[in-house]
């Protein structure tokens, strides 16, 4: 069973090798090729040739393989991923996440397989492990929004000191591009160079806040939306807002605070059982594969898998607490 699932691993990955290969040899020759027509199409001052730019500046590869790309333009799952990715500041591909994830599932599952030689533990490593770059690209996501969102108020501070000095909304935009550091700064610059192009001001903000889709980005998108429609003076808009937003900064590190015990208790009454089995099995190796041996056993596996998922679970939404 363990040779049988090592000879499917290695022709899947061989397979995939030489079609990447493939793909990056001949990837010269056709940007040559888009070159020469955007070139031909911009020359020409005929409606063909103008529509003929147009959609090759709209096509967009998800993939380098050419099969692979044609196939996850017919899926919805990949915009997705795409905006989640673009998100985390990552410079991944749809379909290179996607492959990464079954290499790692495969990887996970042959070795386990060989080792225990039992099918149940396989497939559960490998799913764990099969989720890891979805986990990493959602941990990369989460520390780039909390990075935003930690910047935010001093962006604000500087768009009100640039207001009150006289200077336009969409100059004091610009100022906080430049002067921020990112991803404060380069999404705003997004946005700036959206309003520049032609788009609406609440268009560019909707796009901004599908970017960076975090609470207090879209008060401040409201705030600035109410203002633009009501009147008034945005400069103490933005003020209050950023007072607001620190307010609410200095309320969650407050509830981070008192839920700390709580946090704690659940990750180790999770991780006990886990930790407690990987020692006896270092102690007798034998007593403790009596559990994914045994029928018996395997029942008591998947009733103690289920119990610590269904606790976590109880134990994370008692002390998680929106703000």
């Amino acid at each position: 069973m363990g040779l049988i699932v090592g000879l499917v691993f290695l022709g899947v990955f061989s397979v995939i090798t030489l079609l990447m290969m493939a793909a990056s040899m001949g990837a010269s020759q056709q940007a040559k090729q888009v070159h020469a027509a955007l070139h031909s199409a911009l020359a020409s001052e005929s409606m063909e040739a103008n529509k003929q730019a147009v959609n090759l500046r709209k096509n967009e590869r998800l993939s380098g393989i050419p099969w692979l790309n044609r196939w996850l333009h017919q899926f919805e799952l990949v915009p997705r991923l795409r905006i989640l990715l673009s998100q985390a500041d990552l410079k991944w591909t749809a379909a290179g996440l996607m492959i990464g994830c079954g290499l790692c599932f495969v990887s996970a599952a042959y070795l386990v397989d060989w080792r225990f030689d039992s099918l149940l533990a396989a497939c559960g490593a490998g799913v764990l492990l099969g989720a890891a770059p979805f986990w990493w690209v959602f941990h990369k996501r989460r520390k780039r929004l909390d990075q935003f969102q930690q910047g935010l108020p001093e962006a604000l501070d500087m768009m009100v000191s640039a207001l009150r000095s006289g200077q336009s909304f969409i100059v004091a935009m610009g100022s906080v591009a430049r002067e921020c550091a990112d991803p404060v700064g380069c999404e705003f610059k997004g946005c700036v160079s959206e309003q520049n192009y032609g788009l609406e001001l609440k268009t560019a903000m909707d796009n901004l806040i599908s970017r960076v889709p975090i609470q207090d980005l879209r008060i401040v998108a409201t705030a600035i939306m109410i203002q633009k429609e009501t009147g008034g003076n945005l400069a103490e808009v933005l003020d209050k807002t950023s007072h607001v937003i620190r307010e609410r900064f200095r309320l969650k590190r407050q509830v981070a605070v008192h839920t700390a015990q709580g946090r704690l208790t659940g990750w180790i009454l999770t991780l006990l059982p886990v930790v407690l089995g990987i020692a006896l099995y270092a102690v007798n190796p034998h007593m403790m594969s009596i559990m994914w041996t045994n029928p018996t056993g395997i029942k008591v596996l998947w009733a103690a898998g289920g119990m610590l998922v269904v606790g976590g679970l109880i134990i994370r939404h008692i002390v998680n607490m929106d703000v």
